[in-house]
């Protein structure tokens, strides 16, 4: 583990060298087969006797979520909520299942999210969403065994950003009491959208200036006091390793209990795998900051 703080403004880059920092595509080769390595075992998930899938939380597209239980102890069980990634733009619940089962097997009732998808719907409906799912969790979860008084939350990349308009969010103004989350692990997010604004891959975001400046939880007063682990791979490129180092001084500023760490030689994409590895920061910081 390691301590960084944020260098380079993303405005000081040039047009090449914003698609390298800033479209994690770009920056590493054959993104591929890291599902292909995971796709047994994300198969064997989504297989599991341990899995409710499809349970609605909205009624719009998307707008449903998985339920992974643990094999073993008894309820009401710590819950996870873990948000995916994909630029807003891309990938489903599915996807995920083998951190559903690798959460669970820590002994957390854990709730893979899905929402729905730019451009079909703008940032707003995005964020909404995510919202109105972890609302649901608070409400329900009860029912499937979970304790809503244990709470944690993850998310990598978007879903990082998604995790911090969750710790934004005024919750006492949507009619719930206290504090939803224990705490988060927010995983190479996109904190700041503007940068997106120019990337080759900005019509399938369909961000503007407007949405990337009401969404940039860089900025956002955290309304949220839990702990936070921000965690993002040593090996990404320098402009996303200072998305998270913003993003965690911003926090600090705010008065947050917030530790940044930059987590080896991880990219974008390997660091995945350290939702299933005990002793690897991501998993550690979900253990710590759910009490553990």
């Amino acid at each position: 583990m390691s301590e960084q703080t944020a260098t380079r403004p993303w405005t000081d880059y040039a047009a090449d060298e914003l698609e390298q920092h800033y479209n994690p595509r770009a920056s590493v080769a054959n993104i591929e087969s890291y599902d292909e390595a995971r796709a047994v075992r994300n198969a064997a998930a989504l297989a599991s006797s341990l899995r409710t899938a499809d349970i609605r939380y909205g009624p719009g597209h998307l707008e449903d979520l998985d339920i992974y239980a643990p094999a073993a102890g008894e309820a009401p069980y710590p819950v996870h909520v873990f948000i995916h990634g994909g630029y807003w733009r891309a990938r489903e619940k599915e996807n995920f299942g083998y951190i559903g089962e690798a959460l669970a097997n820590q002994g957390f009732l854990t709730v893979v999210i899905n929402y729905p998808l730019c451009p079909v719907v703008d940032l707003d409906q995005v964020v909404e969403s995510n919202r109105k799912a972890l609302e649901w969790v608070v409400r329900n979860i009860a029912d499937h065994g979970g304790d809503p008084e244990r709470l944690t939350l993850s998310g990598h990349s978007a879903g990082g950003h998604l995790g911090a308009a969750i710790i934004a969010t005024d919750w006492a103004a949507r009619g719930l009491r206290g504090q939803p989350l224990q705490g988060a692990v927010l995983v190479s997010g996109i904190f700041d959208p503007a940068p997106a604004q120019h990337l080759s891959i900005r019509a399938e975001i369909g961000i503007t200036p407007e949405l990337a400046e009401r969404h940039n939880y860089a900025k956002q007063p955290p309304r949220l006091d839990c702990p936070v682990h921000v965690v993002v791979g040593g090996g990404e490129p320098q402009g996303w390793i200072d998305q998270s180092a913003d993003y965690a001084t911003h926090m600090r500023n705010a008065g947050r209990e917030t530790r940044l760490i930059v987590t080896g030689r991880e990219n974008h994409f390997s660091i995945m795998e350290q939702f299933c590895e005990p002793s690897a920061d991501v998993l550690a910081s979900i253990l710590v900051v759910s009490g553990r």
